[in-house]
């Protein structure tokens, strides 16, 4: 009997038999024609390792698809990354999902590796040698997070598991000390949920008020309103830097200085900014930001607050525990100064090092060079986007700043088939779903869409790729109208 699987697409009437070729080799070469659909390939997933693929191969295959002239950025530093040069699903795959995580370089592996096989100890407790060389390098990638983003001090930035967990870190404990009832929290309706939830818990708990601000006729926040919004109770600002759904950049200067008139404070969501671009927090005057190791090529599990160190001495601990103490009695404890203040328990010792490796990764290039280069794929994508049938891109044309993402839904398509598709008959990888942004689709219009995303390390050549691939799928599901 022959044996399969069944995929079911989300909206579309129509069950595909995925055979399992172990079972029935003949089968597996065959391809499915009926009078009024193109063929479509039958697949179980194939992976292929991509520690297989030698550097040299891989960088002989991506020179064959180059015109004469100097590499791009993207083709460039592909061999860094031994993940890109696999097949998945009998096609080469083409990774276009860098805004939910980043690949990793080899230097951040090794740098991985290297902790853990040569000098695997916890920090700061310690005079044995291990210990001692553990502490050093952790507090050295600390100081190279400062200096990546011109932090005044090392001391204000404190590593957290990630983003999510520094914007809550802010939200409990300066929060919940500085709010009280009536107090105003201005966001957008374009943020993460990850900037939304916990200052909605904090208002349930304080009294404090939220206040977003919608989007204007150019699907990104309207900064007319984001700037009469402010009045003598607005306490905090919310924001995106760079939105993960919507591709703007918002202008962090103007809000943080409006803001200081009123004597707020601004905590920036720079998640997709961070990674992509020049970020000067000194120059940006931020009060708070945050980031991800994971979208910046560095491990999961990390990530960091950026807090000018005058807020963070007054603010009391978010979590107790070891480390963050000074002296413990058993009737009250006294707490260490910042950041220990705010690391308790042994921390993500071997991410925070692979994160150090990452920052000088990104260094070593230059983010100004990433930043222009990723300009150009950005352009090239919402251009070449734009041209697929019924398509509707989410946010601003590519004459005002855009990131090198593009949100989309193309007309009686859900954006779950689409990203499927892709996946089982081309190998490309993209996101489908809401994004962590409920509010903002809502506000859209729509409740989910398609995304693709870039990093550096693609090229024109990945999103011609794609292009052709959306056009094909597009083609497939239009044939059974």
């Amino acid at each position: 009997m022959m044996e399969g699987v069944v995929l079911k697409l989300p909206s579309f009437q129509f069950q595909l038999l995925f055979i399992n070729p172990s079972r029935c080799s003949s089968c597996f070469s065959s391809t499915l024609r009926t009078s009024s659909s193109p063929s479509l390939r039958f697949r179980f997933r194939r992976f292929s390792s991509p520690f297989s693929v030698s550097a040299s191969a891989s960088t002989a295959r991506e020179t064959d698809n180059l015109h004469l002239g100097s590499l791009s950025l993207g083709h460039s530093t592909r061999p860094d990354f031994p993940i890109l040069h696999q097949e998945v699903n009998g096609s080469k795959l083409v990774y276009l999902d860098n805004a939910a995580t980043s690949q990793k370089p080899i230097a951040v592996l090794k740098a991985l590796q290297n902790y853990y096989e040569a000098y695997n100890s916890n920090v700061h407790r310690g005079i044995h040698y291990l210990s001692a060389k553990a502490t050093d390098e952790y507090e050295l990638a600390r100081k190279k997070v400062a200096s990546f983003i011109n932090a005044g001090d090392a001391r204000e930035i404190v590593f957290t598991r990630n983003a999510t967990e520094a914007i809550n870190l802010v939200a409990y404990s300066w929060g919940i000390a500085n709010l009280k009832s009536e107090d105003e929290i201005i966001l957008t309706v374009a943020e993460h949920h990850s900037a939304i939830v916990p200052w909605q818990l904090v208002a349930e708990r304080t009294g404090a008020v939220l206040k977003f601000v919608s989007l204007d006729e150019h699907d990104v926040p309207n900064l007319k309103d984001f700037k009469e919004m402010f009045t003598t109770k607005t306490k905090l600002v919310v924001t995106h830097h760079v939105s993960n759904v919507l591709a703007s950049v918002l202008p962090i200067e103007d809000i943080v200085s409006w803001a200081h008139r009123f004597g707020a404070k601004v905590l920036v969501d720079a998640c997709q900014s961070v990674p992509h671009m020049v970020v000067d927090v000194q120059a940006l005057d931020a009060d708070f930001l945050v980031a991800s190791s994971h979208k910046m090529c560095g491990p999961t599990g990390i990530g960091f607050l950026y807090g000018k160190i005058d807020l963070l001495s007054a603010m009391p601990p978010f979590l107790g525990g070891g480390e963050m103490i000074s002296d413990v009695f058993l009737d009250h404890s006294t707490f260490a100064e910042p950041p220990s203040r705010f690391e308790a328990g042994t921390p993500a010792i071997g991410e925070a090092i692979g994160l150090g490796a990452a920052i000088d990764y990104l260094s070593g290039i230059g983010m100004q060079k990433i930043h222009t280069y990723e300009e150009e794929l950005a352009n090239y994508l919402y251009e070449n986007l734009r041209a697929v049938p019924n398509i509707r891109i989410y946010g601003p044309v590519p004459n005002a700043e855009r990131a090198a993402l593009c949100s989309f839904n193309i007309e009686n398509m859900h954006p779950t088939d689409i990203a499927t598709f892709l996946d089982q008959q081309h190998g490309i990888a993209i996101r489908s779903g809401h994004h962590c942004a409920q509010p903002l689709h809502r506000a859209l219009g729509v409740s989910s869409s398609a995304r693709a995303s870039l990093y550096f390390y693609n090229t024109k050549e990945d999103v011609d790729y794609f292009i052709q691939a959306l056009n094909d799928t597009v083609s497939f599901f239009d044939s059974f109208k």
